[in-house]
């Protein structure tokens, strides 16, 4: 097995003898911002958050995308919350990009390591905390729940990228693959957060159309990405944030596997009354 990786970004100052970073792209179907612009100066302190701050990529935006929230939050040796959502409606998704961190859910405590996911119904009761000598980074991803008639409300998820089968998506699994870490099938999700990989030569050989908005965070490699009307180069560390119906396709271009961290929402209707 191809080693995994998984990006964090280190924060930090630009250089000031360089100039303004060049891949930045916001446009009315999609936004595209670098790694290289995750600096020191664009992080927040939230409340109820003790040693941590995080990187906002993405926020519900009238006209854009609607339905999440994206962050990757940085915990320093004893950050820690015990209050982390604000919102009582919220589900959560967490993914660990480096170090390793504890997660309390009402009274059972959950060892997070890089490559760990969590998922967290609406309404639980979450603490987390980094007891250890190093900072941790995770991706944080936040969507209020909308309940469908007939289901409950989904159960709490812990699994590893380690151990989830990927489940091939044109034939060959060693090509383009999904981890899935929620069944695709259980109408109680109202949301999806997956690892989409590709080997190198491996495509999405179509221009994909779609109802459905994404966070895109690439975790390892390299890849160019169709956006829109644009092909986009892409590495490791930089986010995508698509509205619905961006056209979208990729191919892996660099020497090592192509991963990415993909947020949507799905199987609900769509609501017929304008935000």
């Amino acid at each position: 097995m191809t080693e995994r990786s998984y990006f964090a970004p280190r924060g930090g100052l630009p250089n000031p003898k360089t100039r303004a970073h060049d891949r930045s792209v916001f446009t009315n179907a999609y936004a595209v911002i670098p790694r290289g612009v995750m600096s020191d100066i664009v992080t927040s302190f939230l409340p109820g958050w003790i040693g941590c701050r995080a990187w906002i990529l993405a926020r519900p935006l009238s006209g854009f995308a609607e339905t999440f929230a994206q962050y990757i939050v940085e915990m320093a040796p004893g950050g820690m919350s015990d209050t982390p959502e604000p919102d009582p409606q919220a589900q959560g998704a967490l993914f660990v990009t480096r170090g390793r961190m504890h997660l309390v859910v009402d009274t059972d405590t959950h060892v997070l390591t890089p490559g760990s996911f969590a998922y967290l119904p609406p309404g639980t009761d979450w603490k987390i905390l980094n007891i250890h000598d190093d900072k941790s980074n995770f991706v944080w991803i936040r969507k209020r729940y909308e309940p469908a008639p007939g289901y409950d409300a989904p159960d709490l998820v812990i699994a590893h990228d380690d151990d989830v089968p990927p489940t091939p998506m044109h034939g060959d699994a060693d090509v383009w693959s999904t981890t899935r870490f929620i069944d695709p099938n259980d109408l109680r999700h109202d949301m999806h957060v997956n690892i989409v990989t590709f080997l190198p030569g491996g495509n999405i050989p179509f221009a994909e159309t779609h109802v459905m908005e994404h966070g895109l965070y690439v975790l390892q490699g390299r890849g160019v990405y169709y956006l829109n009307e644009d092909w986009v180069e892409v590495e490791e560390g930089d986010f995508m944030w698509l509205r619905a119906f961006c056209p979208q396709a990729c191919y892996a271009s660099g020497s090592e596997p192509f991963r990415y961290l993909l947020y949507k929402d799905v199987n609900r209707h769509p609501s017929l009354t304008l935000p």
